[in-house]
């Protein structure tokens, strides 16, 4: 059992520079759980975040308008947690008039609640929302279990990956966004850090992670440069994405909105990146292993036989991955009969096909890059 166990994890394979590798990016990822943004003092703790239970609701002074509501719906809760748990207190649930931010409670559910007080008194329930943490808790756990369970230690290493580039986003890119840093530097400099641990985390310190490495930061590099070409030719500010303008009443008003817009092309775009160059790399790489009499020209020639098989697949995946996201403002155009060139011309859809078009565009250029740059370097260990 302990031999299948090893053998499946790889362990006794694993250099020693790989291990040290993943213990880095897990205590850096540590690291910048803990580090402070910046901005914390920005919310005044008020407030204690508590688990509750809707027992009772009372909706006589909701006005429904259409399809959606106005007025209030009164609650009582119990608390289900902390110092004040068993206790029942009555809140307040305000409608905006706007489906997705109105909530509408019924008897049962558990929502988030921050309780405003005073010593031991609970002057003010605040109710937030239905309370999701148990359920993304779990969602979590089975990724998890399923990524390593499958994978092993690539499943591992990919986890730590998954994890150290979520926090390098939240705790570096999006305040230095906020504190006025270009947004396009600035993110090219964080991909390439985040490409550079992904790419040695899953491939190792070897020669085909260094071709895909160099491979994807080519490609990324020329993608930010195609986005802030036609981002200059459509015109789009990047006050379109959802609550951008309300960034600016809230005290940045100097926000550069257009260039996290354009940022967040290539950005998006990375991750197929990196999966080309990857599937390249290693194609090329092991073509090499099994023939080493072959000729460069040779390995040029079926990298780009194995970058047009991956590109065949991965331009439609992009295009159904980016139209998941606009897919309702396009009904509501199909539904009121506007017609094509209408459509095309509109800001918000102009902004789609520039997002999905470039960043469409960023697998195909990294395929032949890729198998270009593992011929030669190739050649050279040859």
């Amino acid at each position: 059992m302990l031999n299948t166990l090893i053998s499946f994890w790889e362990l006794n394979r694993i250099p020693k520079r790989d291990i040290g590798f993943v213990l880095l990016c897990l205590v850096t990822a540590a690291v910048l759980l803990y580090m402070p943004t910046g901005f914390e003092g920005a919310y005044e703790k008020k407030g204690i975040p508590v688990k509750a239970l809707v027992t009772e609701v009372d909706n006589s002074t909701i006005q429904p308008m259409g399809i959606i509501r106005t007025g209030e719906q009164g609650l009582k809760i119990k608390i289900l947690e902390g110092k004040f748990k068993g206790q029942i207190v009555r809140s307040v649930n305000l409608f905006m008039g706007k489906l997705e931010f109105d909530k509408v409670y019924a008897p049962g559910d558990e929502v988030f609640t921050v309780l405003e007080t005073k010593g031991n008194s609970i002057i003010y329930a605040n109710v937030i929302d239905h309370y999701r943490l148990q359920y993304e808790s779990a969602l979590m756990a089975l990724f998890i279990v399923i990524l390593i369970g499958y994978a092993g230690w690539v499943g591992f290493k990919a986890l730590v990956s998954f994890i150290f580039t979520g926090m390098l986003i939240w705790k570096v890119l999006l305040p230095a966004f906020l504190k006025g840093y270009d947004p396009v530097l600035f993110s090219l400099a964080l991909v390439a850090v985040i490409c550079f641990v992904i790419i040695f985390l899953i491939g190792g310190f070897t020669q085909k992670g260094v071709i895909a490495f160099t491979g994807s930061i080519t490609g990324i590099a020329i993608t930010g440069a195609l986005s802030l070409l036609f981002g200059a030719m459509f015109r789009i500010h990047g006050a379109i994405r959802p609550f951008a303008e309300t960034l600016l009443y809230s005290g940045y008003p100097n926000l550069d909105l257009s260039g996290i817009f354009l940022s967040g092309i290539f950005i998006s775009s990375s991750g197929a990146v990196m999966d080309v160059a990857m599937d390249v790399s290693a194609s090329m790489h092991e073509l090499v292993l099994k023939n080493p009499r072959i000729s460069v020209g040779e390995i040029i020639v079926s990298g780009f036989s194995v970058g047009r098989a991956v590109i065949g697949t991965m331009t439609t995946t992009l295009l159904l991955a980016y139209s998941g996201g606009y897919a309702t403002l396009m009904m509501m155009f199909i539904a009121q009969g506007t017609p094509t060139l209408n459509v095309l011309n509109i800001q918000y859809v102009s902004a789609e096909i520039l997002h999905t078009l470039v960043g469409s565009l960023g697998p195909i250029i990294v395929a032949p890059l890729t198998a270009i740059i593992g011929g030669l370097v190739l050649k050279r260990k040859r």
